[in-house]
């Protein structure tokens, strides 16, 4: 067993190993629900998300109100941070998920499936997060990043809302809302309601989210060996478990890099079993070129924004952090901006790269 296992990783390992499957079957996916939506009228997978970050948000809070789970150790709720940086960046990766077609998580769902095109993909992000994070472009990043920090007097929403009756209350109301209104427009749309496959797989993700913080926040609260808490989350794991197989000797694995590993072998093992897989490949340079580009953008936003769809659309969400509606926003105004309008990425050219 490699070194540094123990039952955070191996949490990890499970809880990627579910999400891959998951992901495979449902297609769960924020960019071909929007894609859906808003050019096909197809809203369904749009309403599996909007259901996941429900089950997220309100089982995350749950576990912090019984004290399973201090969230303000998680980097969504730290004393300062930067919107401007975390919006720039999540504009970058949405627009970036566009022009890849799929975001770091969908496209270690395909590789397991058999597309080598996400094998770039996840690659080229990888570097890319590794050089914003720590590398080449790190001092840009950290000087926008000391430019532009703040610390607000409220991280989250519920301390907007802690004079109603103090901060559980507020935590309360804040994530009972948020549940709610997502949860109703989801099964607003009657298609949806009969899509019981859709409906088991965004209540499976959004429960996946809650058990990543219970793996790292509870069974890692170790007083002499804490682990990060964390979950979902694919842009530093990506970037670590990239690093991790270059450089597996001076490494330790952790949650995100066996998450990462669990994806893809979920992935491949639910193809395998459903006779899904199948080697698939690029259709021109200028395909390639196009998917290289957006996995650099992604890369390079997400490690701005901490986060990608996933992890900053459903993890940091979960939180209640301010900075990841800010971020989030960033990446639905940059999916937008691709999809739609005169930065719009043909559908052409997107179509081959699923």
């Amino acid at each position: 067993m490699p070194a540094g296992f123990n039952i955070v990783v191996g949490a990890g390992l499970l809880i990627g190993l579910a999400y891959g499957g998951v992901g495979l079957l449902s297609g769960f996916c924020l960019l071909s629900g929007l894609r859906g939506w808003w050019a096909e009228g197809d809203s369904r997978l749009i309403r599996t998300f909007a259901l996941a970050l429900a089950v997220a948000v309100a089982a995350t809070q749950l576990l912090a109100g019984y004290g399973a789970v201090d969230l303000t150790k998680s980097v969504y709720l730290q004393p300062s941070f930067s919107a401007p940086l975390m919006f720039a960046g999540g504009l970058l990766f949405g627009y970036g998920m566009v022009l890849a077609n799929g975001c770091g998580s969908r496209a270690l769902v395909l590789l397991g499936r058999g597309n080598l095109r996400s094998l770039v993909v996840v690659i080229v992000l990888g570097i890319t997060a590794q050089m914003t994070l720590r590398g080449l472009i790190a001092p840009g990043r950290i000087a926008l990043l000391q430019a532009s920090s703040t610390k607000p007097a409220y991280l989250t929403l519920a301390e907007l809302l802690r004079t109603i009756g103090g901060e559980v209350s507020a935590r309360v109301v804040v994530a009972s809302v948020i549940s709610v209104v997502l949860t109703i427009f989801a099964f607003a749309h009657a298609p949806f309601r009969r899509a019981q496959w859709q409906i088991a797989a965004g209540a499976a993700v959004g429960l996946l989210v809650a058990a990543g913080w219970f793996a790292t926040g509870y069974l890692g609260a170790d007083d002499f060996n804490p682990a990060a808490v964390t979950s979902l989350t694919f842009i530093a794991p990506v970037a670590d478990t990239v690093q991790y197989v270059m450089l597996s000797t001076g490494l330790t694995l952790n949650f995100g890099i066996a998450m990462v590993f669990g994806v893809f072998a979920g992935s491949l093992l639910t193809a395998l079993v459903t006779r899904r897989f199948r080697l698939e490949g690029y259709t021109s340079p200028q395909h390639m070129l196009r998917s290289m580009s957006g996995a650099a953008l992604m890369g390079s936003g997400g490690a701005m924004a901490l986060g990608c769809s996933i992890g900053q659309g459903l993890t940091g969400i979960s939180t209640l952090a301010l900075s990841s509606f800010a971020a989030f926003a960033g990446i639905l105004l940059g999916t937008a901006a691709g999809l739609r309008g005169v930065l719009r990425v043909s559908p052409l050219e997107a179509s081959g790269a699923r």
